[in-house]
């Protein structure tokens, strides 16, 4: 039995993380920002009816505990790492799996809107990994996974502001992976390609849209042999390296890469 941390429980694919966890038999801590969706998961994982419990915690049973809390408050987030720790007695998996898009045209034209989806991109996921990344580097051991994106791989007009958070995760992700080999710690960048969720319901479907189930069974299995990165669903390790590699005049000049 592991020990799993998810933090972002309640997006459509964390929670059907956790769900793969709860099958296997592991213990569960899982962390989101809203305390009603957080109970559904929670109910999923344990396979119960029954209500959450009205306690500090959050315990369905023994082998599962939840908190409520907004990555975006950052000082809190060392706290939230803290607290998990203790819940379990320490982490052997943890995922990452919070992120919102934001609104490439108000990030133009705002900073205070381009600084909030640096901050829940970036930001907050550096705070939440620096003392998750201290805790299994000081116990020797320990599988971290992180969800990044494919639009992390080059800055294109319809999302560059989200982009660039994922692009600049991406880069401290490689180097917290080589710090953390030596202590025998996996670190895994997690590059999703668009999948079918909630966050994505305004935007046109096509065949390249991965299923939450799915892409929740990739990560899973890119996390237990120790991938240092994967592209999510597999397709796109194709694909991406033609995007990235496109010289700039030709890829201005390519609309449905350069478009918005």
């Amino acid at each position: 039995m592991k020990r799993v941390l998810v933090l972002g429980a309640t997006s459509a694919i964390a929670a059907h993380v956790a769900e793969i966890h709860a099958r296997r038999g592991d213990r569960l801590h899982l962390v989101a920002r809203s305390e009603t969706k957080l109970a559904e998961v929670a109910r999923r994982c344990a396979g119960t009816p029954n209500a959450i419990d009205a306690n500090a915690t959050g315990t369905i049973a023994t082998t599962l505990t939840t908190e409520v809390a907004d990555f975006d408050t950052l000082a809190s987030n060392g706290d939230v790492i803290a607290r998990a720790i203790a819940a379990m007695g320490g982490i052997d998996v943890a995922l990452i799996a919070h992120g919102a898009l934001g609104d490439q045209i108000a990030s133009e034209e705002d900073f205070d809107h381009a600084e909030a989806i640096l901050r829940t991109n970036f930001t907050s996921v550096v705070s939440l990994l620096i003392p998750l990344a201290n805790h299994m580097e000081s116990a020797h051991g320990g599988s971290l996974g992180v969800i990044t994106s494919v639009a992390g791989d080059r800055g294109r007009p319809r999302n560059y502001t989200y982009g660039s958070a994922k692009g600049a995760l991406n880069v401290f992700l490689q180097g917290l992976r080589t710090r953390l080999y030596v202590a025998g710690v996996r670190v895994t960048t997690l590059k999703l390609g668009p999948v079918d969720t909630p966050m994505t319901r305004d935007h046109p479907k096509n065949v390249l849209f991965g299923k939450p189930e799915t892409v929740a069974r990739d990560i899973v299995r890119a996390m237990d042999r120790g991938a240092a990165e994967a592209y999510v669903p597999s397709i796109w390790a194709f694909i991406m390296p033609i995007v990235k590699h496109t010289p700039e005049r030709l890829f201005q000049r390519l609309s449905f890469l350069s478009g918005r």
